[in-house]
């Protein structure tokens, strides 16, 4: 049967956490109150990566629709002339 008190006995990762819970009550509020805030900014700001996903998304878009439309109409050009008329 297992020991009753293992079960009590704290994790070093518990202790190390109630250790750096200590530190943060030990700094001023208006410290982390900007700790937060510049946390929470790092996790909404948009990445270069995102942004440059969209806009490569947008230049193949436009890309496409480019080629369509010259090769629809490149070859509505070609059908209209007729090589007699020289």
């Amino acid at each position: 049967m297992g020991r009753k008190d293992s079960s009590t006995a704290k994790l070093p990762v518990d202790q190390y956490r109630k250790q750096i819970g200590k530190q943060d009550y030990k700094k001023t509020k208006p410290i982390l109150r900007a700790t937060k805030l510049k946390a929470e900014a790092k996790k909404t700001a948009i990445g270069i990566k995102e942004v440059g996903l969209v806009l490569a998304a947008i230049l193949a878009l436009l890309l496409a629709f480019y080629t369509f439309f010259y090769l629809r109409l490149s070859t509505n050009i070609d059908s209209d002339l007729d090589p007699d008329e020289d």
